[in-house]
């Protein structure tokens, strides 16, 4: 199509509308294009949707005696003493906190950083955890992952 008939197409479609003989596409509902955007840059994971304290990865062990073991990493915005990541806890299904971690200083130059927990009594036929952080003063955590415990 040349240019010249595009531009005469785009002036008959205004024409048209002007008139009230276009009839205008499907509309979609108010709500859609705010939730679509967000929905978006969810699934793109952009770090400006980053949480205060996000657990990036865990790896769960069984130890000797029946306890569990877990190596977790965690990406926070540290700023110093008085705001950090202070905490990370084991949780089990029914929001049953099973066991906490707390880190007693700032990681402001060291992320994402890695911890362990080890020793967690998790109950008889729990068969997945979840690990979440938390932020000091306040509570504000971020992204909690699931961890599988193998029979």
């Amino acid at each position: 199509m040349s240019e010249n008939a595009g531009m005469n197409a785009t002036v008959e479609r205004l024409r048209l509308a002007a008139t009230g003989r276009l009839r205008p596409a499907a509309r979609r509902p108010a709500w859609f294009g705010p939730v679509a955007l967000a929905l978006a840059l969810a699934a793109a994971g952009l770090p400006a949707l980053a949480g205060e304290a996000d657990v990036k990865a865990v790896k769960a062990a069984r130890e000797p005696g029946g306890t569990w073991r877990f190596d977790v990493t965690i990406r926070s915005r540290d700023r110093g003493w008085d705001y950090y990541c202070d905490r990370f806890e084991v949780v089990a299904p029914g929001g049953k906190v099973l066991a906490t971690r707390i880190l007693l200083h700032p990681h402001d130059d060291e992320q994402p950083f890695t911890r362990e927990l080890a020793g967690v009594a998790v109950p008889p036929g729990v068969r997945r955890v979840t690990v979440r952080a938390a932020m000091k003063p306040g509570g504000a955590g971020g992204a909690v992952l699931a961890a599988d415990l193998a029979p």
